[in-house]
């Protein structure tokens, strides 16, 4: 991973540790590394503050849960990569409850396959509730006289404006997915090709009776 960017630090990679470092192990590495790597010791700074970080992250049992799962820091990571990574991890579920044996499909495929069909569904929901939105207006547009205390054009204009942020929510799940998908880039799979089945040819007269013997 990039340790360069504060979302996605390697704390592992950073203090030299195994993942399965318990929390002494944690501690001591921090102290090595920091001890050369302190500003007032002539160190780096950025580098400084990236060990910092890496430390914190492990420290802390919560975060370091996440970033064992899906590689982000909770605290630093981009929102959008934390938005994505919860809808993977529910495509991940469904490729491991498959049936199918691996290596017959390709989960990946199917998994872009899954996010296209859903922008193209979120798309068609935009497009059906812009027509709410638009007949609601109209009949706000037509209420002639109104009394004092306008009941029905609070509603309507309620209705209104629940629809339209509807929509934005929905658009927004669109950039989600979007990009969700981004972040399938970059990834292959093997599928395994089948050999073609041979065909096998069966003489007739070793598996049929001869006329001479059926009718015997």
């Amino acid at each position: 991973m990039n340790e360069g960017s504060a979302g996605v630090i390697d704390p592992y990679a950073m203090l030299g540790l195994e993942r399965e470092a318990d929390g002494e192990a944690i501690r001591l590495a921090w102290r090595k590394a920091a001890k050369g790597a302190h500003p007032d010791a002539g160190g780096d700074s950025d580098h400084f503050n990236r060990l910092q970080i890496a430390y914190e992250l492990l420290q802390d049992p919560v975060r370091r849960r996440v970033y064992d799962d899906t590689g982000y820091d909770p605290q630093l990571a981009d929102p959008r990569d934390l938005e994505g990574v919860l809808m993977l991890e529910s495509l991940v579920n469904e490729v491991i409850l498959d049936e199918r044996e691996p290596g017959s499909f390709d989960p990946v495929a199917a998994m872009r396959r899954k996010l296209s069909d859903d922008i193209v569904k979120s798309r068609f929901h935009i497009l059906e509730l812009e027509r709410h939105r638009a007949r609601v207006r109209k009949h706000i547009d037509r209420l002639g006289r109104r009394p004092e205390t306008d009941v029905l054009g609070s509603m309507l204009r309620a209705r209104s404006e629940a629809i339209a942020d509807a929509i934005r929510k929905t658009e927004k799940q669109i950039q989600t997915i979007e990009h969700t998908y981004t972040m399938l880039e970059g990834y292959s799979y093997e599928v395994e090709v089948l050999a073609p089945l041979e065909k096998v040819e069966v003489e007739v007269d070793a598996v049929e009776p001869q006329r001479g013997e059926a009718a015997e």
